[in-house]
């Protein structure tokens, strides 16, 4: 059987009236190209493929807060690009993390959400665009070790009791032992952790309680919390480990981190696919590639994951690392 660049070569030479007439193309993989005409066959230049520094350029630039018109700007990569490399990363970062975070043994897990939207915020969707559940609020699901700092799992939905259940499933699916659980008062939560953890978790909420005071023009920051309220939902958990203050601060790091998340701009995902990609390239960042200041070493090294802190070049190939 005849390969590919064999059997151009016999078209080159078995038509060679045909081929006269107008050159064809033909693509050799992704990256060369040839003509035929009747003259022969001609090998063009490579297609248009990022090499693979500039690849890590744009890709730290992601991870680092920087918008996608400001690495436009100072790496020359056209916006299409970028975003085509994003979901790209973002799909194989999503398979590393999937392989990778499982048999956890941890024991103590903070959960929380953080609040993004997608092309509009909820209460500017008019008509059809309602029903459309890519589009509006999204909540971006998080889980955490506090000990290693790990994250564990993340999903992003709409804030409702489909996604907390899937969400505690997948979560539970990736741990080893039994755990000691504390997340906000949400309510689908508790059904969500019976049914993924069943009576197999410590498992406790916390509640947090404001002062009523108004916000004021110009004030950014929530109000000052006036109470803390501690709820045991099931099992026995460490009263001195209730809390997401670790949790809570992911999420100030995540915003920090993550231009589409930052708020007080005019950054935002244009489509849901965008904001899962980012995500997934983020979080394995944080877990693979970046030193916590705590810790010195990168969460995945604390967890026993890795040996190793991963560079930015190994999520561009990240099926050789798999």
């Amino acid at each position: 059987m005849l390969s590919t660049r064999s059997f151009l070569f016999h078209m080159a030479n078995v038509l060679p009236k045909a081929l006269a007439v107008k050159p064809k193309y033909f693509a050799l993989g992704p990256f060369s190209l040839l003509t035929c005409t009747a003259n022969g066959i001609t090998l063009i230049s490579k297609m248009n493929v990022l090499p693979t520094h500039r690849k890590v350029q744009v890709l730290t630039a992601l991870v680092e807060g920087c918008s996608l018109r400001s690495i436009v700007r100072m790496t020359g990569t056209h916006m299409t690009t970028i975003l085509r490399l994003l979901c790209e990363t973002g799909d194989k970062c999503t398979t590393l993390l999937d392989e990778t975070i499982r048999d956890l043994p941890c024991k103590n897990i903070q959960v929380d959400e953080l609040w993004a939207y997608v092309k509009k915020k909820q209460r500017m969707l008019r008509g059809k665009e309602k029903l459309n559940p890519e589009l509006g609020d999204q909540y971006i699901f998080l889980s955490m070790c506090a000990d290693s700092k790990l994250i564990i799992n993340h999903r992003i939905g709409k804030r409702d009791g489909d996604n907390a259940i899937q969400f505690m499933a997948d979560l539970s699916s990736r741990l080893s032992s039994r755990v000691q659980l504390t997340t906000d008062a949400f309510s689908p939560y508790e059904w969500a952790a019976e049914c993924a953890f069943g009576d197999a978790v410590d498992y406790a909420t916390l509640t947090k309680i404001y002062k009523t005071n108004g916000a004021g023009r110009g004030r950014y920051a929530p109000p000052e919390i006036q109470e803390v309220i501690s709820t045991v939902i099931n099992g026995s958990p460490d009263p001195f480990k209730v809390s997401t203050s670790y949790i809570e601060r992911l999420n100030l790091s995540m915003r920090m981190e993550m231009r589409r998340l930052t708020r007080l701009t005019n950054a935002f995902s244009k489509k849901l696919s965008n904001l899962k990609a980012a995500m997934a390239l983020q979080v394995a960042w944080y877990n693979f590639g970046r030193v916590h200041g705590s810790l010195r070493v990168t969460p995945a090294m604390e967890a026993g994951i890795t040996d190793h802190i991963w560079t930015m070049d190994v999520f561009t190939s990240i099926r050789h690392v798999l």
